[in-house]
């Protein structure tokens, strides 16, 4: 069946701009042997058939052609490089399978101290039940949504401490440093968003040493990247779907963000190593992202949005 041809449509600016038709899917389903033929035919170069069509059995042809598609010379016939092999796919693969390891034990760190820092400074503020103050929040809608998802989760929950305080008190949440223990990144993110702007919004975004516009964006970034690692999927070279702000100013070490892509890994790996810094001087995070680069030299680390002098960064020197 021969492509569809693409249809003018409307006209935007005095140009025309075109879609394409949709048209039913109808490429049939391989078993393993027609996979690994395919991907012969296609210029990939194997060095154990047995091995691969294990990794096709277990990981599927699907998820790892996410990590050879970069690899091609044509996307439409699909042809590979010359030289490239299924080995160099799998190990891009491995690569971005330890890249969201090591990324999601650094976030846990991070919304651990975001959600330890707002319960801290609301709840002096405005004692442990701030949770229940709509008053405090900009969008009466947004805080209900939010309201009825911390309900969700906390019935969901099966901590211990979540079913003795319910048992013992008759509040519809327990206080706020309690509450927070089970709420999601994403709610918790949410929740700092939709706080009126006050000195406490400011307070906590400033005990990470940024204003809070860029400390909201930054956590939405971070959230993303989160929910990407939760479901395993490809991380490396990656678009993000969401845009962290670029700071005009911060406390601490940042990088230059002159013609960079703030929707690259690079940027959210920088984040990342802001908000460590402040929490635990003393972590290895860097160094565990330069003995990744060592284990896996082949990675285009350019695909990452890294640029080629980020190392003289004071932020990662």
């Amino acid at each position: 069946m021969s492509p569809p041809l693409p249809v003018r449509t409307a006209q935007s600016g005095g140009a025309f701009f075109y879609i394409m038709t949709k048209i039913i899917y109808t490429k049939p389903f391989l078993i393993l042997q027609e996979q690994l033929a395919q991907l012969k035919g296609r210029g990939l170069s194997f060095g154990d058939d047995v091995k691969a069509l294990h990794l096709l059995k277990y990981i599927s042809y699907y998820r790892l052609s996410g990590y050879w598609y970069p690899l091609l010379e044509n996307k439409q016939p699909q042809v590979f490089k010359s030289g490239v092999t299924f080995e160099t796919v799998f190990n891009l693969y491995k690569f971005d399978r330890e890249l969201r390891k090591i990324i999601i034990g650094e976030l846990e760190k991070i919304e651990i101290a975001v959600r330890t820092q707002m319960a801290y400074s609301l709840s002096i503020a405005h004692g442990s039940f701030w949770l229940e103050n709509e008053s405090l929040f900009v969008n009466s809608a947004k805080y209900r949504a939010t309201w009825d998802k911390i309900r969700s989760e906390m019935q969901r929950s099966d901590e211990e401490f979540i079913s003795a305080f319910a048992t013992k008190y008759t509040n519809a949440l327990p206080p706020s440093f309690i509450t927070l223990e089970i709420v999601s990144f994403g709610t918790l993110s949410k929740l700092y968003e939709n706080l009126k702007s006050d000195v406490v919004k400011r307070e906590i975004s400033q005990t990470f040493g940024l204003p809070d516009r860029v400390f909201i964006s930054w956590l939405h970034g971070l959230v993303y990247t989160r929910n990407v690692c939760a479901h395993h999927a490809r991380l490396w070279n990656r678009p993000l779907g969401i845009q962290p702000l670029f700071p005009r100013h911060t406390q601490n070490s940042w990088i230059s963000t002159d013609g960079l892509d703030n929707k690259r890994m690079y940027y959210v790996l920088s984040i990342v190593l802001y908000f460590l810094n402040t929490i635990n001087p003393k972590h290895t995070f860097k160094q565990k992202l330069e003995n990744l680069f060592d284990k896996y030299p082949n990675v285009d680390q350019r695909a990452m949005g890294f640029p080629d002098d980020w190392k003289t960064e004071p932020l990662w020197k």
